[in-house]
């Protein structure tokens, strides 16, 4: 399985979208520093998940969240 993911940082109280196939591991990356866009902005917790059959539609659905429909269907779901 994929997963599609928002992480809230606790530092600024942003979020970060991405999708992987192990969201425990792809968070202690983001928290450690290991992931550049990211490493200034940590801690985050697990704010939200999708699960997904592909690394696809994982990804299409990452896209989805970071254009303005997404943002919008966030908003509207009280997701973000």
């Amino acid at each position: 399985m994929y997963y599609s993911y928002i992480l809230k940082s606790l530092k600024d109280e942003r979020y970060y979208y991405g999708s992987t196939n192990d969201v425990n591991k792809r968070l202690l990356k983001h928290n450690s520093g290991q992931v550049k866009s990211t490493k200034h902005r940590a801690p985050f917790v697990v704010h939200f998940v999708e699960e997904h059959l592909n690394r696809t539609l994982a990804f299409k659905r990452e896209l989805f969240y970071k254009s303005v429909d997404g943002y919008r269907y966030l908003k509207e779901n009280k997701i973000t």
